[in-house]
Formats: structure tokens, sequence, C-alpha cells
């Protein structure tokens, strides 16, 4: 995590890291490097990025919010080429794919890899958008982050986004990111079998969800996915 957070000091505004009930120094070392740190004790990826999204509620709509994991997969560089998109206008919802250009060696597993594609494979299926990844690199306004009245609490978040802002007809791209193996620690959904198979039907059901109760293919059909 340190390297993301120096990585990311003056290219963002702000920092949040949300210390999502870990039980070592996350929320010490987020502070030793400037970080506003928000405690999350409720378990879930997507608890946790709306535990920290909680503390923009004095921000503008038209202020640029990026998520980033803190493991160091991404490279905290992409942050300018993530929201220049969305500053000038021209995207609402910028992606960092994984799989746009090769990563570095075991960074994404198979199960990851065959997961993603049939996810991706299903959105473009009911709404009509072609994604390559169902990336937790991201940026967009704050507005349409809001439009989208995200609430999934877990790892069903990514492609809860994704779904609803092409059902809602926003300019979405991506651009790719060389995806890198982990800095530190072990992920408890990839790096498990069993971890892989809760995200995985996690992801699917989000899917059934999304295209039981708000029907599938945008309203406009703005959106397309592809490199920026």
């Amino acid at each position: 995590m340190p390297s993301v957070l120096d990585g990311l000091a003056g290219h963002a505004a702000t920092v949040i890291v949300v210390d999502n009930g870990s039980v070592d120094r996350t929320a010490e070392v987020a502070r030793a490097h400037g970080a506003v740190v928000v405690s999350e004790p409720r378990l879930g990826y997507g608890t946790a990025c709306l535990a920290g999204l909680a503390t923009l509620r004095d921000a503008a709509d038209d202020d640029v919010v990026a998520f980033f994991d803190a493991d160091g997969s991404d490279d905290p560089l992409l942050l300018e080429q993530l929201v220049d998109p969305v500053m000038r206008g021209v995207a609402d919802l910028v992606l960092a794919s994984r799989t746009l250009v090769p990563g570095e060696v075991g960074a994404l597993t198979l199960g990851q890899r065959l997961g993603n594609r049939l996810a991706c494979s299903l959105v473009s299926r009911f709404w009509g958008v072609k994604y390559t990844d169902l990336a937790p690199c991201r940026a967009l306004s704050l507005g349409a982050l809001n439009s989208l009245q995200m609430d999934a609490p877990d790892f069903g978040w990514t492609v809860e986004m994704q779904i609803r802002a092409a059902r809602q007809g926003l300019r979405i791209t991506e651009i790719p990111s060389r995806y890198r193996r982990r800095r530190g620690g072990e992920s408890k959904i990839s790096g498990t079998f069993s971890g892989s198979i809760r995200a995985g039907s996690t992801i699917l059901w989000v899917i059934g969800r999304e295209l039981f109760l708000g029907g599938g293919r945008g309203r406009r059909g703005r959106g397309s996915g592809g490199s920026g």
C-alpha cells in the first residue's frame, strides 16, 4: 500500500483509504502517507467503496472519483489517464482494462480470465456494451456515480456499475492497464478456489438481478468499450 499512496500523491486532491476490518497496520500506514482513513468494519468490497464515498457528501457533481485497489496490482500512474477523459468531458466512465495488453505472468488467474469473459459477454448480450474487463480500477464523475445509485455490498459492485452505466447510456471507454501481481498479501477471493467461486456466483447473481429489475439494453445505447 505505501507505494500506491506515494504514487497517487500529487495527482489526487484527496486520497481515501477504507480500512475494511483489517488486522494489520493499514490505518496507521495510510495516515502516515497522508491519506484520509475511513473505518468500515462490515466486510464487503462494495460496502467499503460506499463507506469511502460517504465522506464526499459536500463534493461537487463534476468532481472526479477514481477507485484503486491498494495491493499495487494497478500502476497508480494510471490515475491521470483515467481522469483525463472525464475532466475533458469526452467520457463519463473510464475503466483500466487488464486484458487489452499483456500483464505480468500470473497476475490474473485462469479462473479470473474465464469469469471475466463470461460476465462481459453476458453484459454485451443484454445491454449492448462491449466491455473487455470488470476492471476494479476506474474513474467517473461524482454526478454520474450518484446517478447509478450503487448498492451492491460485495464483489458485484464492479459489474453493477458497468451494467447501470450501460443502461443509462453513459459514455464509456477503456484504457489498457499492464496488470501486475499483488505487491503484498494474498487475495481472499482470487487466491482461493472457494473465494473465486463465491465471487463468480455473486457477479452472475447481480447480472441476473439487474436484468430482472431493470431490463436489458441501454436507454440511449451510447456506451461502448475499447481502448482510449
